[in-house]
């Protein structure tokens, strides 16, 4: 990759991140809004998209949906987001931050959401309390907005399930990751 091609990859990649975030101004009601809105959105994608999407929801003890950035220079990985944690029984919301560290091979940018279904009490208490995951991802990603395509697959270890949309961005990536979740003091 020539120099402007890794400049401009550099500042979308910035803009990305800079886009995954929650923090600066405004009240913790207007925080808790924005991400209760990004969750409603992608959960309605979620139920469009994923057969038989509700009845997981339902049928959980929890879920959890994230907004993330993500960026991959050659064989290095790093991303950072924002979400919620819903406990089914209790209604109660956890609101958390998220980073993610990883290695392989790959190259670009991504702004994507993920939904994960703690089909278990403990796997919820345990995410909530511990927020660790270790996957593997891998994904190839041209999109802004509706236009072009994404084809994406994510692993878990453990009995959470995970599904990812990207939003916008373009990777094409192989990675090792781990992510640590934990919660948003200001915002619980």
């Amino acid at each position: 990759m020539n120099r402007h091609g890794l400049t401009v990859l550099l500042l979308v990649s910035l803009m990305l991140l800079g886009g995954c975030s929650v923090s600066g101004g405004g009240s913790v009601e207007d925080k808790r809004a924005v991400i209760n809105d990004m969750a409603q959105e992608t959960l309605e994608r979620f139920n469009k998209e994923v057969a038989n999407g509700p009845t997981k929801l339902k049928e959980a003890a929890g879920y959890g949906v994230f907004s993330n950035a993500n960026v991959n220079l050659l064989i290095a990985s790093a991303g950072s987001g924002y979400g919620v944690v819903v406990n089914n029984k209790t209604n109660e919301r956890t609101y958390m931050k998220m980073a993610m560290g990883g290695v392989g091979l790959g190259l670009g940018a991504k702004d994507y959401r993920v939904v994960m279904i703690y089909p278990k009490a403990e796997t919820l208490e345990n995410f909530v309390t511990k927020g660790w995951e270790a996957g593997a991802h891998a994904d190839a990603a041209a999109k802004a907005g509706d236009k072009g395509a994404e084809g994406s697959a994510q692993g878990s270890i453990g009995d959470i399930e995970s599904y990812s949309f990207t939003e916008a961005g373009l990777a094409l990536q192989a990675t090792l990751a781990g992510t640590k979740y934990w919660k948003y003091d200001e915002l619980n």
